[in-house]
This record gives structure tokens, sequence and C-alpha cells, in this order.
């Protein structure tokens, strides 16, 4: 038995080479009787005659690198207007220029090198999985129900990975990068380690490869979806404001900006990245929501001695 795991694992690695090659033939990823509609021959045509792990991964990280900006322009835009300051979670504490472009190139290495490999590896490795990387496309409600599935999984791997991440060694030479920012910004969500992005980085990639083993097959493309939208997620819980229509004022348990925020200014506590549950169920958000009580009669006060 322990002969055969060598030659297990040089099977197994023999097939993921195998699969770097170019695109398969349309017809053979086609359900037999399906016709094509414009996205899939659209999503199909980018494949023809090039590598398909390396077209995958340049549309994954074009994908990541529109969101993850484009979702934080807003919030850039609003630190340039007086009248959202009071939407502002510490507006006693603000963002150096050096503190910024730090932050940025920061970013663009280990978006660079650490993210984008990750991402030229995924496709090869969804096929060995299971992955559906055919025709038809999942309808909207099935993406919907499997990304809602997995930000739970997320949610519970990472709440578990960062309060791991807040001990000893770990917090001093790995999550302490990640809390150099007290008074987190947009952008700032993915500024970390390089050991921290790719440990935290897999409980994005758990949640679709768990429920394709257990549950049912996950179409590829609904990892582009799930990506776009854990991000719009991570960068929200970092914006550093709270404004009244944001998702936590009106979606149970959904953590948002004030959650994490605090997370960031006490150093301690509220360790889950998307749900309130799991800090909830097991007491580390008790500090927070003393806080969160005074701040929101401090801001209410001082709205009503203004109106006055």
């Amino acid at each position: 038995m322990a002969a055969a795991t060598p030659a297990t694992a040089v099977m197994l690695l023999n097939r993921f080479v195998s699969e770097l090659k170019t695109a398969r033939d349309m017809q053979r990823i086609t359900s037999q009787g399906h016709t094509l509609t414009w996205a899939e021959r659209s999503w199909f045509s980018l494949f023809e005659g090039r590598n398909e792990a390396l077209v995958f991964g340049i549309v994954a990280f074009a994908v990541h690198q529109g969101v993850y900006y484009g979702r934080y322009l807003p919030y850039l835009v609003c630190d340039y207007i007086p009248a959202m300051q009071k939407y502002k979670l510490q507006p006693d504490r603000q963002i150096s220029n050096a503190q910024w472009w730090k932050c940025v190139n920061s970013l663009l290495v280990s978006q660079m090198f650490v993210q984008l490999p990750m991402m030229m590896f995924f496709l090869p490795a969804a096929k060995m999985a299971g992955f559906d990387c055919g025709a038809p496309f999942p309808s909207w409600a099935r993406v919907a129900f499997q990304v809602c599935v997995f930000f739970v999984i997320e949610d519970f791997y990472h709440y578990w990975a960062h309060r791991l991440f807040h001990y000893g060694i770990l917090y001093k030479r790995i999550h302490k990068v990640h809390h150099e920012h007290t008074a987190p910004f947009g952008i700032a969500a993915e500024y970390a380690h390089p050991i921290e992005t790719a440990v935290l980085g897999q409980g994005t990639i758990a949640g679709p490869l768990l429920f394709n083993f257990f549950i049912e097959q996950v179409h590829i493309t609904t990892m582009l979806v799930w990506i776009a939208a854990r991000l719009w997620q991570t960068v929200e819980a970092h914006c550093g404001y709270d404004f009244p229509w944001s998702a936590s004022h009106w979606l149970p348990f959904w953590a948002g900006a004030s959650h994490h925020d605090y997370h960031h200014m006490a150093f301690v506590d509220n360790f889950a990245s998307t749900f309130r549950w799991w800090d909830s169920l097991f007491g580390t958000d008790r500090r927070y929501q003393e806080y969160e009580a005074r701040r929101t009669a401090k801001a209410k006060a001082k709205a009503k001695a203004k109106a006055e």
C-alpha cells in the first residue's frame, strides 16, 4: 500500500501537468443537444487555441483587480467629500500619503507574485476536483445559492484561522503586518504578509471544493462570481465608513465595516470575515457590543444637539 503512494503522487502530478494544455474542443464540453448562448460562445472563444490555465488565470486576475479597486473607488471619493466625514468610524485617524502608497505598492507585489500564480494553477486543480467547465452555464439562482454557501464556509474557516493568527509568534511575525492600519481603508483588506494571504486564501477555495465534493458540481464560472462577491464584501468591511444604507443595518448577522473596524482599532475580538454569529456564539464580540453601544449613543446625542 505504501509503495503505491509515490506512484499515485506521480500520476496526479502528470495529470495536473496535462491539464495545463490548450482548451478542449467546445463540442466535447457542451451537453448533447444544447445550443450555446452568446455568453457561452464568448466565454469559450477566449480559450480557443490558447493555454487554458493561462487564460483563466488572466481572466480571474482581471476580475480580481477590477472588483477590488473598483469597489474601493467610491470610498476614496468619499475621503474628499466633507459631508461624508460624519460617517467615518474613526474620523480622528487619517491615513497619510506615505501610508497609502506603501499599502498600494505592497498590494501590487502581493497580487502579482502570490495571488496571480495561485489563480494560474486553479483551473487545472479545479478540473481534477471535478468542476464543471462546460456548457450549459448554471442558472443565476443556482449560482446565488452556491455563493451564499461559500460565504458561510469561508466565514467559519476565516474565524478560526484569523483567531489563530492572533496568538504569539503568528501575530508578531505574520498577522501584525495587516494590523499596521488601526483605522482601515478599503484596499487595506489585502494588505498582509504573504503567508497570511496564502493561508486565509484557502478559505475562499475551500467552500467551492467542499461544495463540489459533497453537495453538487460547481461550474468554473461560478468561481468568478464568488471571487467578485468575496472581494466586494472584504473591501466594504475595511472601508472605514458606516453609512445608514450599509448592509449591516438591514441584513441580520452581516458584520460590515463597524464590526471589523473595531478589530483593527482594538486589536482584539471580531475575528469573523462576513457574519457576526461565530463571534456572538463564542463570546468574542462582547467588548465590541459595549463599544458600539457607546459609539451609537454618542452619535445620536451629537446629532440631537446639532438639531437643537
